[in-house]
């Protein structure tokens, strides 16, 4: 009778608590998805380099969207994203100013840092014609204006 109770909690009760002490395990490392379990407010991205705001850039095909349309004058960094299917670039010119990414492959990114004057800038992507195609807007540097947040040239009429 001893051996039968030991052959059916070896068989039965076992691997049921073994079972339910890898779940138990799982569930304090948080599961195992990736993430660290729980949730958290993500801060805002920081540009790299001291002093300066980050402006993301979202380009596709063929409109570009800036994260902000209306800035004080100062120091930023246009962080530009090709999440189209064709190479693109991110030109801003305007104010004296006239400066640009390389060309990106889809799916890669660049930064662009730029001390921007008070005025108005055309932010176009250069290339092959894309500008004419819709992929242009402007930004607007001085003043106190409320920045704009998720513009984009939807239109593509630009400007």
């Amino acid at each position: 009778m001893t051996t039968t109770l030991m052959t059916f909690v070896h068989r039965t009760v076992g691997p049921g608590l073994a079972a339910g002490a890898l779940a138990g395990a799982l569930v304090a490392c948080g599961g195992g998805n990736g993430d660290g379990g729980g949730s958290s407010s993500t801060p805002p991205e920081k540009s790299g380099k001291p002093g300066t705001t980050q402006v993301d850039v979202k380009m596709t095909d063929f409109k570009m969207q800036l994260s902000q349309k209306t800035l004080k004058a100062g120091s930023y960094t246009f962080v530009a994203k090709n999440d189209g299917h064709h190479e693109h670039a991110l030109e801003i010119e305007g104010s004296g100013t006239e400066q640009k990414t390389r060309t990106l492959e889809p799916g890669e990114s660049a930064n662009l840092t730029i001390k921007l004057k008070d005025g108005t800038y055309k932010v176009y992507c250069p290339v092959d014609g894309h500008k004419d195609m819709g992929m242009k807007t402007e930004l607007t540097v001085g003043g106190s204006a409320p920045t704009d947040s998720n513009t984009d040239t939807n239109n593509g009429n630009g400007y």
